[in-house]
């Protein structure tokens, strides 16, 4: 008998308990390969809790307790915890403090809430994950080069340039076929704020060739 995989075991962190019911109930709806055992609104309660440590802790950047960012990240690293972080804002330079502490992922709250979910996975394999106005933010002023992406951005962006659908670039990387359409906005939207135009499917694939995100010969001869 198959065994079955391993859930990654999340805790949620954040003050607004609003919020962090309604993320706890939409996440526990959306993704059954995770497991939310705690939704706690402090960061002690976290700390505390008889489930941690657990695989990632989506954390809020917001919380109102003085204790700096970088100082509870380095906490969950010490504990093996790989960590998320939620904000209302993006201040580029709160964002590099962040990512350079050891945070895996960023998102601002108004993300897409499956691009949370892919935050989340991405973070209990070890890939970073930042939100594409956050890295638009990051990247600003960097005109001309190619933009930074995700590793899952390079593969939805070597399957779609390689001539997959999009519906089959879902099945591919076992994804919504919505979440597969926001990488490829992401995607666009990213390269459009470099100063270089993917907008359509064959611009978008060979961009993918020059950037060496897709090999020529993996490329269909007829479009």
């Amino acid at each position: 008998m198959a065994e079955e995989p391993k859930r990654i075991r999340l805790a949620l962190v954040d003050d607004h308990r609003m919020l962090l019911g309604a993320l706890t109930e939409w996440i526990r709806n959306a993704a059954s390969d995770i497991n939310m055992v705690a939704a706690v609104a402090s960061w002690p309660e976290l700390l505390t809790h008889p489930e941690f440590p657990v695989d990632v802790v989506l954390l809020d950047l917001d919380l109102k307790d003085n204790i700096p960012i970088s100082l509870k990240i380095n906490t969950l690293k010490t504990t093996g915890v790989r960590t998320v972080l939620m904000s209302t804002y993006s201040e580029p330079n709160v964002v590099r403090e962040a990512l350079g502490a050891g945070a895996l992922g960023y998102l601002v709250k108004s993300e897409d809430a499956g691009m949370i979910v892919e935050a989340i996975r991405a973070a209990s394999i070890g890939e970073s994950f930042v939100s594409a106005e956050l890295d638009l933010a990051l990247n600003a002023g960097e005109v001309g080069g190619a933009p930074k992406l995700s590793a899952q951005e390079r593969r939805v962006m070597a399957l779609y340039g390689g001539g997959e659908p999009v519906k089959a670039v879902a099945f591919h990387l076992g994804i919504s076929e919505e979440t597969a359409k926001s990488y490829l906005k992401r995607i666009r939207e990213k390269y459009r704020v470099a100063g270089i135009d993917v907008g359509t499917k064959v611009a978008l694939r060979k961009r993918a060739i020059q950037d060496g995100i897709l090999l020529q010969t993996e490329v269909p001869g007829q479009l």
